[in-house]
């Protein structure tokens, strides 16, 4: 489940944020929008973070919960766009389809970039599985500029082995996770852009091997351990914010 262990807290999961400026549909069913966060008149031109959520894919689980995470990045100067997505049991491809139409849908609307038309993937979790997998598999020409994943599912082997989730791959995938290599970021070409990876060293919920393991396998992204748990990486008020929006300043400039 998306609960972690041990006494972290989880507020931000369900502490209220402000309503988006926008939504958008990039697709035509219910759960194929995205709501937009602007940021503030006369802040720089920064590329468009696309901020794809967590829940182990389960449906239960929306993108309501990053409304605190998507309204401190606009607040921060970032263009910021939360999509939706499917998240049918035993059916991955409809969730991966769906960002990357998300992705492509972005990359599209140049008023949403306000001056810069480059397109960030952000993802926490199984989202970062997500933005990931996306990135490694994208058409060239909207490619996003980089990644940030934040205590991402990054190797589905790995993670069905240490049954994350009350075995939350399996779930998701409908199978074994050999079965779908096309599918598993640590078993793909490695992403056109660069990659950061900021994982807690205290994340019960998905543990920092998991992307240890991805790292080796890719030796081109960056690990950056922090002294956190699973979801102080989405939370503002965490001491762990300043570096999240740290790294997101250095694929920015890059």
């Amino acid at each position: 489940m998306i609960e972690a262990v041990g006494s972290e807290d989880r507020s931000v999961l369900s502490r209220p944020a402000s309503a988006p400026d926008a939504e958008f549909g990039y697709a035509s069913g219910p759960d194929q929008v995205a709501d937009v966060r602007f940021p503030p008149a006369g802040a720089a031109d920064r590329p468009v973070l696309v901020v794809v959520h967590g829940g182990f894919w389960r449906p239960e689980y929306d993108r309501a919960h990053l409304g605190p995470m998507a309204e401190a990045l606009a607040a921060a100067g970032w263009p910021t766009v939360t999509p939706e997505y499917r998240r049918v049991t035993g059916r991955p491809d409809l969730a991966v389809a769906d960002v990357h139409a998300a992705v492509r849908s972005v990359g599209m609307r140049p008023e949403l970039g306000r001056g810069d038309p480059r397109v960030l993937l952000v993802g926490h979790s199984a989202g970062g599985h997500l933005a990931l997998q996306a990135a490694a598999t994208a058409d060239p020409l909207h490619a996003p500029a980089g990644v940030l994943a934040l205590a991402p599912v990054a190797d589905l082997r790995e993670g069905q082995r240490l049954g994350l989730g009350d075995d939350a791959v399996v779930a998701f995938l409908g199978q074994d996770a050999a079965a779908r290599p096309d599918l598993d970021p640590a078993r793909l070409p490695a992403p056109a852009g660069p990659v950061r990876i900021v994982h807690g060293t205290e994340d019960g919920t998905v543990p920092i091997e998991v992307s240890e393991s991805y790292v080796r396998r890719r030796p081109g992204a960056v690990l950056l351990p922090v002294p956190a748990g699973h979801f102080g990486l989405i939370d503002p008020r965490s001491a762990v914010w300043p570096t999240v929006l740290a790294v997101l300043e250095e694929l920015g400039s890059g």
